[in-house]
């Protein structure tokens, strides 16, 4: 009996991205993979300060400046966490707009894969976490640190191993990570806001007003918005709310569309400014003032002996790759969504993998969960860059297994016969590029011809007696 037709609303999860969506996932990757092997760098560096020179790091780092009548005399460590993330979490925002307004989240029935997967992905985590420390006896405040993915740091691990990740695999990574940074924003918003100032929360509430009234004018200057971005901050940061909620909540106000006569949308504009700032600049100092921790035998034993440490790991490792296994494979199972043809689940697994490396965020809400205790944000801290450096290497060597398949994938992608600058894998529906395509092949076929004819004559010629 023959087999029955595909329905028409069956999907293809993690499909082709059409032409536009390819285009912009390739900049935005490009760009993150460029501010990840700068974040690698800046974590390295701070391993080997603090390891070698800790005196000079720890009094670094502990350095104070600031006005402190407005309270706002923090150290450089802090400054680092909450000023210059908060230019991380600005353009996080952006691309949630952007996600929300023009990309695969606007389409509830396209959103329902990489939401689910990234809520499994953050659930399953914390579970681990739960679990380890309810059996150890540890404490349960570190359950947020391993539910977090760093894409950036993530990227940089596939660039240097060079895999030809397909365009529809990175654009899911990508896609998680801005929903993932959507509920981590929520996480500290909500779980590590203590006592509120809400004279403060009023003053920045008026702020963000006044931000988004400037916008709906079409008021144009860095000068306006850079001040006022600062008096936000800072407001924000007095309230008792993690500031960097002030930059989330700056950058979801920007608009996505493109009216008449504009080449670029204000976000797109922004954050072409912006990301090379937050990338080349705010996360790698971050890094190298959140990453330095003493690193010894003893003190990587204790990251797996203790339950809050080893919680960490194993989630981050195990929790997240189960996670989003688990929550693409439901999606598929019980939604019209079938996997595409071009990949296989192992795939799938390799980048639920790979999205265990949790660096920014992760150290971010370590160092919220345990602020009492100095010594165990630093072993925390510790069981973050150990369970992102297991879970890259663990990736890593996953996708080097499908390294050939996924060349093979690329190069399909980026085949342009036809020389018309659009892959032909985007015009092989078309009569037009078929039309080209002859065009070329008769024109190949003519050439070879005249060479047979060529190399005939001169046959002839030569097999003459002299």
């Amino acid at each position: 009996m023959a087999a029955p037709a595909p329905s028409k609303n069956t999907r293809k999860a993690l499909g082709r991205l059409s032409l536009p969506e390819r285009t912009f996932v390739a900049d935005a990757l490009r760009a993150e993979t460029v501010g990840g092997v700068l974040l690698l760098v800046a974590a390295i560096a701070a391993l080997i300060w603090a390891n070698t020179l800790s005196g000079s790091y720890e009094s670094v780092s502990d350095f104070h400046i600031g006005p402190s009548a407005l309270g706002l005399d923090l150290s450089i460590e802090h400054w680092a966490a909450d000023g210059l993330l908060a230019v991380f979490f600005f353009v996080a925002g952006i691309e949630l707009k952007r996600e929300l307004v023009a990309g695969d989240l606007r389409d509830p029935k396209a959103a329902v894969l990489p939401v689910v997967a990234a809520l499994c992905g953050m659930a399953v985590p914390a579970l681990v976490y739960f679990l380890v420390n309810i059996t150890g006896g540890g404490s349960l405040d570190g359950w947020a640190v391993p539910t977090a993915t760093d894409i950036a740091f993530a990227l940089a691990v596939l660039a240097v191993i060079g895999t030809s990740l397909p365009s529809s695999l990175r654009a899911f990574l990508l896609t998680l990570a801005v929903v993932d940074d959507l509920f981590a924003i929520l996480i500290i918003a909500i779980f590590f806001t203590s006592d509120i100032n809400f004279a403060a929360l009023a003053g920045a509430v008026v702020g963000l007003g006044v931000f988004w009234l400037l916008l709906r004018k079409g008021v144009r200057g860095w000068y306006v918005y850079v001040p006022l971005a600062l008096v936000i901050w800072g407001l924000m940061y007095n309230s008792g709310i993690h500031a960097t909620i002030a930059g989330v909540a700056m950058g979801l106000m920007l608009r996505c569309t493109r009216r008449d006569g504009e080449e670029h949308s204000p976000s797109e504009h922004i954050e072409h400014l912006v990301r090379p700032f937050s990338a080349g600049l705010a996360v790698p100092l971050f890094a190298l003032f959140s990453a330095g921790v003493a690193v010894s035998g003893s003190a990587l034993t204790d990251v797996f002996t203790r339950p809050e440490t080893l919680g960490v790991v194993l989630g981050l490792v195990v929790g997240k790759a189960v996670g989003i296994f688990g929550g693409t494979w439901l999606t598929a199972r019980f939604t019209r969504a079938s996997l595409s043809e071009e990949l296989a689940w192992p795939d799938v697994f390799a980048v639920a993998s790979l999205a265990g490396i949790g660096f920014t965020v992760s150290l971010l809400i370590g160092e919220l969960a345990f602020t009492e205790d100095p010594l165990l944000t630093d072993e925390i801290k510790a069981a973050v860059l150990m369970g992102s450096l297991i879970a890259a290497v663990l990736s890593g060597v996953l996708l080097k297994i499908r390294n050939a398949k996924y060349r093979a994938m690329c190069a399909d992608e980026e085949r342009d016969d036809d020389l018309d600058g659009i892959p032909d894998i985007y015009e092989e529906d078309k009569p037009e590029y078929h039309l080209r395509m002859a065009e070329i092949y008769e024109k190949k076929a003519a050439e070879h011809r005249r060479l047979a004819e060529v190399a005939g004559g001169a046959s002839d010629g030569s097999s003459r007696p002299a």
